[in-house]
C-alpha cells in the first residue's frame, strides 16, 4: 500500500516522509527535480509536477493512499483540484489533504481561500479524507529571529487575540499517524477534520515575554504595523505574496487562531506525548545563538 506525498522537499513534506519511513510505510515522493530530493533509503522519488497532468498519473499509478500539501503560489487552488480529480480517476480513496485553521474566517486571505475552496470540493465530492487544519507555525518566526536578538524586538503583528502556534513537527507526525491510520484501514475512512494547534494561544506580548524569559533580558512587542510588515516582506518575495501575508496579518489582529474546546487534548492523545512549545522553540533558538 502505497503512500505518495506531494510537496515533499518543503519543510512538513519532508518531515512526512521521515514520519512514515520511521513507521514502516512504502512511501513515494513527488518532487519537481529529483537531483535535489535526499530522503532516507527505500523511498520512491518521482518526478512530476501538480500541473501537468500526465505527470501526476503516473505517479499516482498503484498508489493507495495521497497526502496533498500545497505550496502558497498563485495558482495553489488550481493544483490542488488537478491533483484531486486525478487522484479520484486514479482510485486514490485514502487522502489527507493540508489545510490551514479558520480558512472560513479568512475569506479575504487569497492562500486561506483557496484552501477553504477546496475542502468544499472534498466535501462535495464525497472523497474520504482527512482535512488537517495547522494555526501559524512556530517555524515561521526562525526568519526573525536575528531581529529579536539584534534589535529587542518581535516584529511579527500578531495581535492580541491569540495564536494557537504549532510546531511542524507535531504536524507531520499526526500528518504520518493519519495517513498510516487510513493507509492500513480495510475500507476508506469517512471524512474528518483535525485542528492542529500548539499547547498555548499566544498573542504578540505573550512572544515577547517568552523571548524576554528565554534570552534574559527586555525584547518588546512593538504593536500590529500590518503595513510595515508587508513593507518589509516585499524585500524577499513577490508583492502578491507580501499582500497576501498583510492581509493573513491583519485577521490575527480581528480574529487570532483559537483552538476548539478539546483540539489539544486530541492531539496530545494521538502524538501520545505533550506538544511542542513556542517555549521549547525560543529555548532551542537561544542555544543555537
Amino acid at each position: 500500500m502505497t503512500i505518495i506525498v506531494t510537496g515533499a522537499t518543503g519543510t512538513v513534506g519532508r518531515q512526512v516522509v521521515e514520519q512514515l519511513v520511521k513507521r514502516g510505510a512504502d512511501v513515494r515522493a513527488l518532487v519537481r527535480d529529483p537531483s535535489k530530493a535526499s530522503f532516507p533509503a527505500g523511498v520512491d522519488v518521482v518526478q512530476g509536477d501538480l500541473l501537468d497532468v500526465d505527470s501526476l498519473r503516473s505517479a499516482f499509478s498503484g498508489v493507495s493512499t495521497l497526502f496533498l500539501l500545497n505550496a502558497v503560489v498563485p495558482d495553489e487552488y488550481t493544483q490542488a483540484l488537478i491533483a484531486l480529480n486525478v487522484a479520484r480517476e486514479a482510485g486514490i480513496e485514502r487522502i489527507v489533504y493540508l489545510s490551514v485553521i479558520h480558512s472560513d474566517l479568512y475569506v479575504n486571505v487569497p492562500h486561506f481561500a483557496g484552501k477553504f475552496g477546496v475542502e468544499r470540493m472534498i466535501e462535495q465530492m464525497g472523497l474520504n479524507a482527512t482535512i488537517l487544519r495547522p494555526a501559524y507555525f512556530i517555524g515561521n518566526d526562525v526568519t526573525i529571529k536575528d531581529v529579536v536578538t539584534g534589535y529587542g524586538i518581535y516584529p511579527m503583528p500578531i495581535g492580541s487575540k491569540g495564536l494557537a502556534m504549532v510546531d511542524t513537527r507535531d504536524i507531520a507526525e499526526v500528518a504520518a499517524i493519519e495517513l498510516i491510520r487510513r493507509a492500513q484501514s480495510s475500507v476508506p475512512l469517512p471524512l474528518d477534520r483535525i485542528n492542529l494547534v500548539g499547547p498555548d494561544t499566544l498573542t504578540g506580548a505573550d512572544v515577547a515575554a517568552i523571548w524576554t524569559s528565554v534570552l534574559g533580558r527586555p525584547i518588546a512587542y512593538p504593536g500590529d504595523d500590518t503595513a510595515g510588515f508587508e513593507k518589509n516582506l516585499r524585500q524577499f518575495m513577490p508583492s502578491w505574496m507580501a499582500f497576501d501575508m498583510r492581509l493573513m496579518s491583519e485577521r490575527f489582529l480581528t480574529e487570532g487562531m483559537i483552538p476548539a474546546a478539546g483540539d489539544v487534548e486530541r492531539l496530545t492523545t494521538l502524538l501520545g506525548r505533550p506538544l511542542r512549545s513556542y517555549r521549547d522553540f525560543a529555548s532551542e533558538i537561544a542555544t543555537q545563538g
